[in-house]
């Protein structure tokens, strides 16, 4: 399928004392995202397992202009890759207003096991909707 894209909005609140969104509420951006597909999107369809535990196990971000708050919203791109039994990565392409990448970023997500205390493998209902947002090799490379 490709990538799911996502508009979140930016707040006035998101801005720090230089103009621009800081690393942490980029993060935060990030993540607002990721919920509309993971869980939204996923609940949506009927999988509710992703929204009752995913942890991040690793979190990359690359930024390659400031983010400013008069923009408008951040459209975030997610594509997932290295999807695996019990771990996935999600890659993310952040732009505002149809304008280049302000920011690329990767987490690497465990479905959890909240009752547990451990982490879970992915159903296989699961592995199948995270595999439609995987990039095609060459939409891929495009990315980079």
């Amino acid at each position: 399928m490709g990538a799911f894209v996502a508009d979140v909005p930016l707040r006035w609140s998101d801005m720090d004392v230089f103009g621009h969104v800081n690393h942490a509420r980029t993060v935060t951006l990030l993540e607002e995202a990721r919920v509309e597909l993971l869980f939204t999107e996923a609940s949506r369809r009927g999988l509710l397992g992703l929204a009752e535990g995913v942890v991040v196990a690793k979190l990359a971000v690359d930024y390659r202009a400031p983010i400013a708050h008069a923009a408008g919203p951040l459209q975030v791109r997610l594509s997932v890759r290295d999807l695996r039994p019990a771990s996935f990565v999600i890659d993310y392409s952040a732009s505002t207003s149809g304008a280049p990448a302000v920011a690329t970023a990767e987490t690497t997500l465990v479905p959890y096991d909240l009752s547990a205390g451990r982490p879970r493998r992915l159903t296989a209902d699961e592995h199948e909707f995270l595999a439609e947002w995987q990039l095609a090799v060459a939409e891929a490379g495009d990315r980079a």
